[in-house]
């Protein structure tokens, strides 16, 4: 029996300009991934309906750049408790869309609230410095707003990835153009109505869908826009980079990886087991600092496998309204087949199925946590981010060869460590070649720390201080204090 009423889908809409629009042909629909039903349409907007977006967006920047920061502040901290006031309501929304948990659909949505709170506050120490000089000159450095940004955001974090990036912009003194993903489109409008609700003054925020193509290259390579930041793939986050470079703007780019687990020897490994599974298989492995590629000390590989394994089994999978439901669908057939695809490969490349490795039951797009054990490096799931319940193991006779193994591929997003020698865990901290390691613990970065990948990872930090250096630009002004 089902907890959680399935609500009413809302109707999907364009944002320009303060106002939604509803009127529109329909791109694509919308589908509850737990049971292949249809809940809704998704508009397309037409190509004056984007130009209509970049001049809102550029109206909207002249205002909201000289807001007092107390302004923007209070708007953003309003738009803050509206998410959490709502968030019983949305979370089943957010559930029928992508078929996570309800439980996981809360916490994102309390994760969305607090990029908001925490930036409402940096927003108010974004100092300038002077720099020291000889009179009668003076020089000072201040950063100001970018400009407008156009944000591509993904389907598997539907409002933390819209707020990571909409809350950093606002806080800068950006307006901002969102651009969400098709498979999840009421979270990202109900996210929305919560910052109309808050009293943002229109065009600051628009969101819009479309044909991609259309819509990256309008947005792109208008030179309204002055920042294209993207949650996403790695061949769409060079697409994306190669059309900003035509009009000489800067990318703000979280892309795809592959994060690895080293465990050495005289691990807890019962103990590293279920901090795997918790963290492996939330979300059914589709966020991209789930870990993918377990490189464990020979000692204690077959234990902590055989563990890994036991506990993965165990996990119950199903519609994310029923009760007791840890583990929810993949988004899409196309996850399925991936899924089923990679397992076939390991195999065949000698690998050995622990647990799982197949469909679950016949309607919905459910696939069981899997543990594949003696994965060669052959396989291609050990070089391809899985982005799903698959968690590929491989025993290492070092740390040192799981070290080389982890920056052997071009992706370096997350890493996760687990040791009781700290003078190793010093040293993989930092020779892993990623943005961010966890020793010890499974975790991601929030909004006070930044967070982003090496080399096809991406480019720039979102959180944290260091964002600002995507969302503003820096000028340097000197003055003669003496007249001539």
């Amino acid at each position: 029996m089902s907890d959680t009423p399935k609500p009413a889908y809302p109707r999907i809409g364009l944002l320009i300009d303060g106002e939604w629009i509803y009127d529109r042909p329909t791109l694509c629909d919308v589908e509850n991934p737990s049971d292949e039903s249809i809940i809704g349409q998704v508009p397309k907007a037409t190509a004056e309906d984007l130009q209509n977006a970049l001049a809102s967006s550029a109206r909207a920047f002249d205002v909201w750049r000289r807001t007092p920061p107390s302004e923007r502040s209070a708007v953003m901290k309003r738009a803050a408790a509206l998410i959490r006031e709502r968030a019983s309501m949305i979370a089943p929304i957010f559930t029928m869309e992508l078929g996570k948990t309800i439980a996981e659909s809360l916490a994102e949505i309390e994760r969305s609230a607090t990029f908001l709170d925490w930036d409402s506050e940096e927003l108010r120490r974004l100092y300038g410095r002077i720099v020291p000089t000889d009179p009668p000159i003076q020089q000072f450095v201040v950063r100001e707003p970018i400009g407008p940004v156009a944000a591509f955001t993904p389907w598997n974090v539907p409002m933390s990835a819209p707020s990571r990036k909409v809350s950093a912009s606002l806080a800068a003194g950006c307006s901002v153009i969102l651009k969400p993903a098709e498979e999840t489109p009421a979270t990202a409008c109900l996210f929305a109505q919560c910052f109309i609700d808050a009293g943002l003054p229109k065009g600051v925020l628009n969101v819009v869908f479309g044909d991609p193509d259309e819509v990256s290259h309008t947005l792109v390579l208008s030179p309204i826009t002055r920042l294209v930041t993207l949650t996403g793939s790695i061949h769409v986050g060079k697409h994306l980079t190669r059309l900003a470079a035509e009009t000489m703007k800067p990318v703000l780019m979280e892309l795809g990886g592959h994060a690895p687990v080293l465990i050495d020897e005289n691990v807890d490994v019962d103990g590293v087991a279920q901090m795997a599974v918790n963290w492996k298989f939330r979300m059914a492995g589709q966020f991209c600092s789930a870990p993918s590629r377990f490189l464990i000390h020979r000692s204690v590989y077959g234990d902590f496998v055989e563990s890994l394994a036991s506990k993965a089994s165990k996990l119950k999978v199903g519609d994310g309204f029923e009760e007791g439901v840890q583990m929810g669908p993949l988004a899409n057939r196309r996850r399925l087949a991936a899924m089923a695809d990679l397992v076939e490969d390991a195999v065949s490349n000698g690998a050995r199925i622990a647990t799982g490795g197949q469909r679950v039951g016949n309607r919905g797009w459910f696939y069981a946590p899997t543990v594949l054990a003696d994965v060669p490096l052959e396989a291609r799931i050990m070089s391809e981010e899985p982005f799903g319940p698959i968690a590929p193991c491989a025993s290492v006779d070092s740390m040192d060869e799981a070290l080389e193994i982890s920056n052997s591929l071009e992706m370096g997003l997350a890493a996760f460590v687990f040791t009781n020698s700290m003078q190793r865990a010093d040293h993989l901290a930092r020779e892993l070649q990623v943005g961010s390691v966890a020793l010890n613990v499974f975790t991601s970065p929030g909004a006070d720390a930044p967070f982003g990948g090496y080399r096809e990872s991406g480019i720039g930090r979102e959180g944290g201080p260091e964002m600002y250096h995507s969302y503003t630009v820096a000028k340097t002004i000197a003055e003669r204090r003496i007249a001539v």
